[in-house]
């Protein structure tokens, strides 16, 4: 079974495994969000950032790899009365646009080290001048926890991974520590993380 194949499993066991909520850091942006900003949600699954962000009044692009996801994703925005840019890809082939977006989201995205870098390659490309990139994922310090996140040490984050990845942007904040979840079924309880909003040169 492919990983997309994988998700698409789990997105069609019925309740959203994340919620239907944004995710709360990503929520606590919305001061510097503006109507019309164009922003990216990569690897989005079922789609609760990027309905979330056309909710406000963006521009979105959304993007994931399960079918099943997209399409509860296309569900969700068609509730709340919005229509987002919903693509089903491989983000490691997605042909991302150059300086197309005022935001780019990295919730919860854990790839392995090398498809990370390229992904991480495409999502500095994508940035406007000015804009910003939101990213929340977890830390090895998550190991144990059971509020969600990979087995596999080799795909969590750390804040030297942050710096490293999002190298030539600016960090205006890089946080790591214990959070608590409330996101769906597949994220409840204390977690440990890595919070960071990076910004593009103007």
């Amino acid at each position: 079974m492919s990983d997309a194949a994988a998700w698409d499993a789990r997105y069609a066991e019925g309740a959203f495994a994340f919620g239907e909520a944004p995710n709360r850091y990503l929520e606590s942006l919305l001061p510097r969000l503006r109507p019309g900003m164009r922003a990216l949600a990569l690897a989005d699954g079922e789609g609760r950032n990027g309905v979330w962000l056309a909710r406000q009044g963006l521009s979105v692009t959304a993007v994931d790899w399960s079918t099943t996801g997209i399409a509860k994703a296309r569900a969700l925005a068609v509730r709340h009365g919005v229509a987002p840019d919903l693509v089903t890809a491989d983000l490691t082939r997605w042909e991302t646009p150059a300086a197309a977006f005022d935001l780019v989201a990295w919730i919860f995205l854990h790839l392995p080290p090398a498809d990370r870098a390229v992904v991480a390659a495409t999502a500095r490309r994508a940035l406007a001048p000015g804009g910003l990139l939101v990213l929340e994922c977890f830390s090895p310090a998550q190991k144990g926890r059971r509020s969600g996140g990979p087995r596999d040490p080799a795909l969590l984050w750390t804040a030297d991974l942050v710096r490293e990845h999002f190298a030539g942007l600016e960090i205006l904040e890089c946080l790591q520590g214990t959070v608590l979840l409330d996101e769906g079924p597949k994220h409840q309880g204390h977690a440990e993380v890595v919070r960071a909003l990076l910004r593009k040169a103007p």
